[in-house]
């Protein structure tokens, strides 16, 4: 549970720095916020908690796990979409899966930035002339962030859950002191006080405040994200016994500060402390507030890893920086692309007012396919239509209403991270669809077993001494790889393995179900690796699995020359396939891609590559 209080709740932990403010704001388009406006908004933000995150992800959402794992791409793998056919209804869900991993990413690129100037800027309370220090200090703790990214998070990640405990402890204080400042502020557990404001105010306005509203709630997706790490009871007993008090208190603190001195609407939050804890609730602020920036980085490294095992991301450069945790993984290109679209974001809107504007619409639309494809999964487990359209069409029309709401901030910077997601989603189709027609090309130049083997007896080639491992993409048929070798050096090695490391749609394969091996003719074995998703392979470790087990008798590991195609994409406008465009993008990352040695961890000195040229 402590764990997860640090992992999981970073994000929606430091929304008090930011939220209620917005959406008082934007109920008070006329001078000082009224009373029923700070009632109605503090009411939204309750039930929203309680609707969307304690009900639909807690108890519902969290009870979809594909072994325990969750997320977007678990989802994926339980409704088995990354084979789809092009235009099925598989092929539509995996395109609605792969544009909510995308807004993933667009959320990445605003959370480190609006939670960091949040907490900065209660410097302007008590020192108002360092306000234009803001944006700098802000860069400076967020390049911090990313430049310790490589060295691994394993110290800072076990001072977490401490941190954020004392810190979910910081917000019930606060709150307590604001409601007793104003008691009438609990009529906002009322729900109707949410529907008199709502019903009362123009409906422009009232969309304004739902999406502000809505800033609450965000990060409330790392509930099901990170359910893997930490299992789904500590997740949800560290957020009914710690996270919702702790937030509603605080809550309700600002709002009852904000009854008795509706000018503390510039930052309620630090106005709750008294003078003298300013600067170090400041301190402690950004402390989280770097906490939160860290979990959605660490997610988004999780969720390349995952898109990378599952075929629908290119494979990128992986680097573990614990031998003894699977989960600390660090992906360069994707700390920095982030580092670059967060300074962006940053340098644009310049404080976290203007930051609010773009944050939400990415997370309302990924809560709104997370509805869906749980939805799916549902019917998939057997439950009844009725059932599921009842209950997940009510989340999704509070969903949607969110989205809508939502929607009104899109000129004010919500296009930014739709973008974001719109251009990774074109990266991960345009990378799927042309790793299907490569696959393709190949089968049309890749030999049969029988083949390969009858040309062999009509023609033996020269043996060499020792053993070859060729990788091959597919199960059946002969590498190109191989065939090219026998074919311009008419020489074969005496015992030969076609190995293929085969992505499965589980988080983790057991060792007993690792390895499938064949025996094609003698001296020619076929072996079939299975990794999860959640795993990394190594090709290896698992020959070396299958030696120990006696499965592989005679290999030996260290001896052993693995050949490798090195695939040329030559893109054709006469050939059926992708835009032209497409096919320039698909071959410009296969080329930049992590080579499948490195990929597979295989040791560079046993490594020989064959070119093979492929026209798609």
């Amino acid at each position: 549970m402590l764990g997860a209080l640090g992992v999981v709740y970073g994000d929606i932990g430091t929304s008090p720095l930011y939220a209620l403010k917005e959406a008082v704001r934007a109920a008070s388009t006329q001078g000082a916020p009224d009373p029923r406006a700070i009632i109605g908004c503090v009411s939204m933000i309750l039930w929203a908690l309680i609707l969307i995150i304690s009900i639909k992800y807690a108890l519902l959402i969290m009870r979809a796990g594909n072994r325990g794992e969750g997320g977007i791409m678990a989802m994926l793998a339980l409704l088995r979409a990354r084979h789809a056919k092009p235009g099925t209804l598989r092929a539509h869900v995996l395109v609605l899966g792969l544009v909510g991993a995308a807004l993933l990413y667009g959320d990445g690129a605003i959370t480190p930035a609006i939670t960091v100037l949040s907490a900065v800027e209660g410097l302007k309370i008590d020192a108002p002339f360092l306000a234009p220090a803001v944006v700098p200090i802000t860069t400076v703790i967020l390049l911090g962030i990313f430049l310790v990214q490589r060295k691994g998070t394993r110290f800072i990640g076990q001072l977490f859950g401490p941190i954020m405990l004392l810190w979910f402890i910081a917000l019930a204080l606060l709150g307590i002191r604001g409601i007793l400042m104003a008691p009438g502020i609990l009529a906002a557990i009322n729900p109707f006080a949410a529907l008199y404001f709502i019903t009362h105010t123009s409906p422009f306005v009232g969309f304004v405040v739902l999406g502000a509203t809505f800033l609450a709630v965000t990060g409330g997706e790392a509930m099901y994200a990170d359910m893997g790490h930490f299992g789904p009871q500590p997740i949800r007993f560290a957020w009914f016994s710690v996270v919702l008090p702790a937030l509603m208190l605080n809550y309700f603190g600002q709002g009852g500060l904000l009854l008795t001195d509706p000018a503390a609407i510039d930052s309620p939050f630090y106005q709750l402390a008294p003078d003298w804890a300013h600067y170090p609730l400041i301190v402690f602020a950004t402390a989280a507030a770097v906490i939160a920036a860290q979990s959605v980085i660490t997610g988004a490294f999780s969720l390349t890893q995952q898109a990378m095992q599952l075929g629908l991301f290119p494979s990128v450069h992986v680097r573990h920086t614990a031998d003894d945790q699977k989960g600390q993984i660090y992906i360069p290109i994707v700390n920095w692309m982030i580092c670059v679209a967060t300074l962006v974001s940053v340098f644009a809107f310049r404080s976290s007012d203007a930051l609010a504007g773009a944050y939400g619409v990415a997370v309302s639309l990924l809560m709104a396919i997370t509805t869906c494809l749980a939805a799916l999964i549902a019917l998939k487990w057997g439950y009844s239509l009725p059932a599921v359209l009842a209950v997940n069409g009510f989340f999704l029309l509070i969903d949607l209403v969110f989205f809508s709401a939502n929607l009104v901030k899109l000129a004010d910077g919500g296009w930014y991270p739709l973008l974001m997601a719109l251009v990774l989603t074109v990266i991960m189709l345009t990378w799927r669809r042309g790793l299907a027609l490569v696959e393709a090309a190949r089968n049309r130049q890749r030999e049969s077993e029988k083949d390969f083997l009858a040309m062999l007896a009509t023609k033996p080639p020269m043996r060499l001494p020792g053993t070859a491992a060729f990788l091959a993409s597919a199960a059946r048929g002969v590498p190109l790889s191989l065939s090219h070798f026998v074919r311009h050096n008419h020489a074969l090695h005496e015992h030969i393995l076609l190995v293929t490391g085969k992505p499965e749609e589980v988080p983790r394969v057991a060792d007993a179900d690792r390895m499938e091996i064949v025996e094609l003719a003698p001296g020619m074995t076929r072996v079939v690796l299975h990794f999860g998703f959640m795993e990394t392979p190594r090709i290896p470790d698992g020959l070396r699995c299958g030696v120990e087990r006696g499965l592989l008798p005679g290999i030996q590991l260290d001896d052993l020359s693995y050949y490798i195609g090195r695939e040329t994409i030559i893109p054709r406008e006469e050939i059926a396939g992708m835009a032209v465009w497409r096919e320039h993008l698909f071959a410009f990352m296969q080329r930049n891609a992590e080579r499948s040695a490195a990929h597979f961890h295989i040791p560079a000195k046993q490594v020989v590559e064959v070119g093979v040229e492929i026209e798609i």
